[in-house]
């Protein structure tokens, strides 16, 4: 394995001095009437864009400052980034995905090295830097994702006579997720349920659950052997485990393998939603998604996270995976005017009363600054990353797939996941795509 470091990977791109922006940076003002700029933020994710319409209509209101907020269709943000960049109402505010995303956006991504929020922070080496040591981007959100369970269900499962575990603590490793969730499939109509995990959505867009989030374990173990946070080839160590667990997925399901191609993240949200089944994979994030279903029947003190189990030995103490994927940055392209109305925003967002307050009620971001160390998530998902995060008897997974080599890779790789998933291909294809693609494109 060719190693890389953290540092290298995040540093390694071309920096271009943006100026301009610090002379308004350290400004105090919330961005008031009289500013002449605007804000437009493109916004990841779909499931939080009610709630970013929520703090910009807020925001607005206070300040007198416009903030639009446009949502990129799920799995589509690079592409959106691509077309609305180019376009002469572009957005003003936007996200890098890690040093990959600095790499392809850093024309557009300005110093913000002295922003208040910058300083802000609440551990500066979260920020993401260019070769010349300035911050092009900043974290908003400490996030975690794992199986998420309805207890209600497990514990209905924990009566029965023959159950594979009497109570959740019995399920901490691959063996024990593998034998209850095959035991469950098995006795679905005892339980009332459809299959033991939520649908396996892999219709084209809706694969960054597997793609992204259940590839990351393979390469994160990987590059745990080698004492690495990057390298330029893999060798698919634990690529065995990832199987297994995506086999687990599809084939304790409450769907076929063959249905697969046509499931979206939605459907499966709503699978666990309605009380179809016990387990989906997914972040802290999924509460909005999992309560606003109509007819959801799984209350907010029975949700819960349990890590997600490959195989790996000693994974009894593995944690849920937690880390930051998106970083916000202001278009350096944008007018000085707009520029300012958009760093004053942020700074609002993050070290305000009034904005901390929303990012943490009303967004539900664990922020990685200051102000927000005495504000805990209001969502029941939330705390629990919170607590495994400051649960120092278990490892923490890191988000490794920030390194991944680029959004067509995954996108590639979620496309033999499906083939594989339908039987027109081998998992060894799967592997052999990964490692070779991994190495044409990051030993460039």
């Amino acid at each position: 394995m060719k190693k890389i470091s953290r540092l290298f990977a995040a540093t390694a791109v071309a920096a271009l001095a943006i100026g301009g922006l610090a002379a308004c940076s350290s400004s105090d003002d919330n961005g008031g009437n009289d500013a002449a700029g605007s804000v437009y933020y493109l916004n990841f994710k779909p499931e939080s864009e009610d709630a970013w319409k929520k703090v910009a209509q807020a925001y607005t209101d206070e300040t007198g400052v416009q903030v639009k907020i446009v949502t990129a269709a799920s799995g589509t943000y690079e592409q959106t980034l691509k077309s609305e960049l180019a376009t002469k109402e572009a957005p003003t505010m936007f996200n890098l995905n890690g040093p990959v995303g600095l790499a392809n956006w850093q024309d557009y991504s300005a110093d913000l090295t002295d922003t208040d929020f910058t300083k802000a922070l609440s551990n500066p080496d979260l920020a993401l830097k260019g070769a010349d040591d300035k911050v092009y981007g900043v974290p908003f959100a400490t996030e975690g994702y794992g199986i998420i369970y309805n207890d209600a269900i497990m514990q209905k499962y924990f009566a029965l006579d023959g159950a594979k575990a009497t109570a959740i603590a019995d399920i901490n490793n691959f063996d024990a997720l593998k034998a209850v969730a095959e035991d469950m499939q098995a006795r679905k109509a005892e339980l009332g349920i459809d299959g033991a995990f939520a649908a396996t959505s892999l219709a084209s867009g809706e694969d960054w659950r597997w793609q992204t989030h259940l590839a990351n374990y393979p390469i994160f173990y990987e590059f745990r052997d080698a004492g690495v946070s990057d390298a330029t080839e893999i060798k698919g160590t634990y690529f065995d485990q990832f199987q297994q667990i995506f086999d687990l997925y599809l084939d304790n399901s409450t769907v076929s393998r063959e249905a697969t191609p046509s499931r979206t993240v939605t459907d499966s949200m709503a699978d666990f939603a309605l009380g179809k089944a016990a387990f989906v994979q997914n972040g802290n994030w999924a509460w909005s998604q999992i309560s606003e279903v109509s007819g959801n029947t799984v209350k907010e003190s029975d949700i819960h996270f349990l890590p997600i189990y490959v195989g790996v030995p000693g994974e009894e103490k593995a944690g849920i995976a937690v880390g930051t994927e998106n970083f916000l940055t202001v278009n350096a392209k944008a007018s000085e005017a707009d520029q300012k109305a958009t760093v004053d925003f942020i700074n609002w967002l993050f070290t305000k009363d009034a904005g901390t307050k929303m990012v943490s009620e009303d967004l539900g971001f664990i922020a990685p600054f200051t102000a927000f160390q005495d504000l805990a998530p209001a969502d029941p998902l939330g705390k629990e990353v919170v607590e495994y995060m400051n649960n120092a008897d278990l490892y923490p997974v890191t988000w490794d797939f920030v390194v991944f080599p680029s959004q067509d890779f995954k996108d590639q790789l979620g496309q033999h996941m499906q083939q594989y998933a339908i039987g027109k291909q081998e998992w060894s294809a799967v592997k052999d795509y990964f490692i070779s693609q991994w190495s044409a494109e990051k030993g460039k």
